[in-house]
């Protein structure tokens, strides 16, 4: 039979698409009744492209507007692409590699500078084109040796606590966000959906339980922190759904709330920043373990100029890059011109390459995470020009590292 790769043409095909979905990463196949109706009701929000056979649904994608942090707190337009599977009847068919170019042409069509996605597994987005730009950590917190004082009360210079509902939450935390999106390179924007999932006021999955809101406040009573967790009872584990802050004295404030908390024994807090202040906090930083560490968000460019004259640069400079993007609109030679004030300017050129790069080593680079030299070592750029790479280590290299911690 023919494979047909087409839009949904409306919310009652998404029961067969979920069905396929589902399976494919171990779910249920059968979506609960409740949350179908949410996604029905939201169904012009996103994007949903299904692979058919005989009007059978066999394959999925879905994919998003989204906005980007870069380097320096300029944003990007991002076509998020999420929900990617095929049915274990039609493996290795070209289905995911017809659905994802589909995807990558209307995305640069529409404007958008890169796409992103969380990658499940390694192997498979590489050859898309896409390479990891972020990496997360999950700390685990021994709380009982971490050293804190139980007694003592929160410096005043680090403001105040309020525990409050998840009404408050509802009402400071996309304010939050706007204000840490403009600063966190790597970054990305958060829908309703995002702050109902938190909040539990949309359906709940299995096992839900509500968590505690914890909202920070600086000494002049603006919010500058917002804590979500909830405690096992069994474990006495203190697990972080969200910790996000604006502030320095925020983040002391709050994993010091963490860590201090009558009966916990112990704190878990995932998708963490790869730099973050944790360890440094602590009375003693061995109480805090790395039980995780990943990549996380993943980057396809799709306008090498809009994208690197998006960010900022801490070094002056200028590199002659060259892309190869077979399947894709990046490929070509770009040369980069970091000026003294950060700012930067990129434009197609006739000159030889000083370093040729894949253009999904490249998105490695974007954000300022990976590192040139390492690439060159590892035999996965090619310097063609003596120095070319420690002089793109000093202008793309960022002091501190981007960082994601949503999913999508």
């Amino acid at each position: 039979m023919p494979l047909d790769i087409r839009p949904l043409t409306g919310p009652d095909e998404l029961p067969a698409w979920l069905r396929v979905v589902r399976t494919a990463f171990l779910e249920p196949p059968t979506v609960p009744p409740e949350r179908l109706a949410e996604l029905t009701a939201e169904f012009g929000e996103s994007r949903y492209t299904g692979a058919f056979e005989d009007g059978a649904c066999v394959g999925t994608l879905r994919s998003f507007p989204q906005r980007v942090t870069a380097v320096g707190g300029g944003q990007v337009a991002a076509d998020a692409i999420t929900a990617v599977s095929v049915a274990p009847t039609h493996r290795r068919r070209g289905i995911l590699s017809r659905a994802m170019g589909a995807e990558l042409a209307a995305a640069h069509a529409r404007g958008e500078a890169i796409a992103t996605l969380i990658s499940a597994e390694y192997p498979i987005y590489g050859r898309f084109g896409f390479g990891p730009a972020t990496h997360s950590v999950t700390w685990r917190i021994d709380a009982a040796a971490s050293g804190f004082d139980r007694q003592r009360a929160l410096p005043a210079q680090d403001g105040r606590l309020e525990l409050v509902d998840a009404e408050a939450a509802l009402t400071h935390g996309p304010a939050l966000h706007a204000r840490f999106l403009a600063t966190q390179p790597g970054a990305i924007s958060r829908g309703a959906d995002w702050w109902r999932t938190l909040t539990g006021t949309r359906s709940r999955p299995p096992g839900w339980n509500e968590p505690v809101y914890v909202l920070h406040r600086a000494p002049d009573g603006t919010p500058a922190g917002l804590l979500c967790y909830e405690v096992d009872d069994a474990s006495r584990t203190a697990k972080v759904h969200d910790l996000l802050t604006v502030t320095p004295g925020a983040r002391r404030a709050l994993w010091t709330y963490l860590c201090a908390i009558d009966h916990v024994t112990h704190v878990e807090s995932f998708h963490r920043s790869p730099d973050d202040l944790l360890p440094l906090l602590l009375p003693d930083p061995r109480a805090a373990t790395v039980k995780h560490a990943t990549d996380f968000l993943w980057v396809r460019l799709l306008d090498v100029v809009a994208a690197f004259e998006a960010r900022t640069y801490e070094a002056p400079g200028s590199l002659v890059l060259g892309v190869a993007d077979p399947s894709g609109p990046a490929g070509g030679t770009y040369r980069l011109t970091a000026e003294a004030d950060g700012t930067g300017r990129v434009e197609r050129t006739g000159e030889e390459p000083e370093l040729v790069f894949d253009v999904r080593d490249l998105a490695r680079l974007w954000l300022g995470d990976g590192s040139p030299l390492a690439l060159v070592e590892a035999g996965l750029v090619e310097e063609r020009a003596q120095g070319a790479a420690a002089r793109a280590e000093r202008v793309l290299r960022t002091a501190r590292r981007p960082w994601c911690p949503d999913g999508f």
